[in-house]
């Protein structure tokens, strides 16, 4: 399948699977800050992700965060740029 004939739920699930992928530590990275997450999502406009999708990202870039921080465990290590913002 491709564009229009992957189905929407489709196409937004991989958008929001790579952004939490990205924005999550794992064993083997740390989290990456969320614009650089922004950044390569940027990057796959119109290749990797869905052109309408990475635009509703980007309208709703705000809301993504908010519900990965609602929503992050935890147990999970703040990122680099938590840790900056936590400074005095």
């Amino acid at each position: 399948m491709a564009g229009d004939a992957i189905p929407v739920s489709a196409r937004l699930m991989a958008l929001a699977d790579v952004f939490d992928a990205l924005v999550s530590p794992r064993v083997y990275k740390a989290a990456m800050p969320f614009e650089q997450a922004r950044d390569i999502i940027i990057e796959g406009h119109g290749k990797h992700f869905d052109p309408d999708m990475a635009d509703a990202f980007l309208a709703n870039f705000d809301e993504f965060v908010a519900i990965a921080q609602r929503y992050r465990d935890a147990s999970e290590s703040p990122t680099a740029v938590d840790l900056a913002k936590a400074q005095p």
